[in-house]
């Protein structure tokens, strides 16, 4: 199980947001592509990358930052926060980026979603923020109808990467994982999924690792920035 150090960029900066609210958000770097560069000499062999302005604008916001870790460092990235159209894909993709995270235009235009799996086999994920089961858009501040479960069985034949989870309600505030809805859907279709929102120990992500279904990774952000999770002990744990 891959263990993603999560960067969430809002206005150039690396911070974390407390169950996605934009208003309550605490900056942890001031030069994110210095924080990735920590989390890589740590041993990390993925980065998640969040533009959070980019969510709330439809457009990526946060582009400066992105690049300059992409430039620093060698372990691949996942990007995920206002890519809603086949331009802005090709565009992240050509600049290295190893994968796109499809969140918003996963519920309103999915056909895109297939086109862009399509085109880069291995390298568009889905991401499926959930509060109470049911799905959030535009930065997590529209809500849906539609159950989390449903929208990642729509995507089974499409051939995405990744199903990234996240629990909106557990999100940055360190209560743990929600790992029975997280192993549900994992249950609930063939594509890997990743565990996001809420992990906050080393325990949590044993947890995650030993719930029962094969889970391709675990995003963690706060915990890492508050010293509550080592990376380095962490990585050694999920290896050994």
């Amino acid at each position: 199980m891959i263990l993603y150090p999560a960067i969430d960029l809002k206005d150039g900066k690396a911070v974390r947001l407390l169950r996605g609210d934009m208003d309550r958000a605490t900056v942890f770097n001031e030069d994110p592509a210095a924080q990735a560069q920590e989390f890589v000499a740590a041993g990390c062999e993925w980065l998640h990358l969040v533009d959070l302005n980019g969510a709330f604008a439809g457009a990526p916001v946060n582009a400066a930052p992105v690049e300059a870790i992409l430039a620093a460092c060698p372990v691949p990235a996942q990007l995920g926060g206002g890519i809603r159209d086949m331009a802005t894909i090709e565009g992240w993709l050509a600049k290295g980026l190893a994968r796109v995270i499809l969140g918003t235009v996963a519920v309103e235009n999915p056909a895109l979603v297939r086109e862009a799996a399509r085109a880069f086999p291995g390298q568009v994920a889905v991401g499926i923020d959930a509060r109470n089961g049911r799905v959030a858009t535009k930065g997590w501040a529209t809500e849906t109808d539609v159950e989390a479960t449903d929208l990642a069985k729509s995507f089974e034949d499409a051939g995405v990467a990744a199903i990234i989870y996240t629990d909106i309600n557990r999100d940055g505030a360190m209560q743990g994982p929600n790992i029975e809805a997280t192993a549900a859907l994992a249950r609930a279709v063939s594509i890997p999924v990743i565990a996001s929102g809420g992990v906050s120990s080393l325990e949590d992500l044993i947890a995650l690792r030993d719930c029962g279904v094969a889970l391709d990774g675990a995003i963690s952000g706060r915990a890492l920035y508050d010293g509550a999770l080592d990376l380095g002990a962490a990585l050694a744990a999920l290896r050994g």
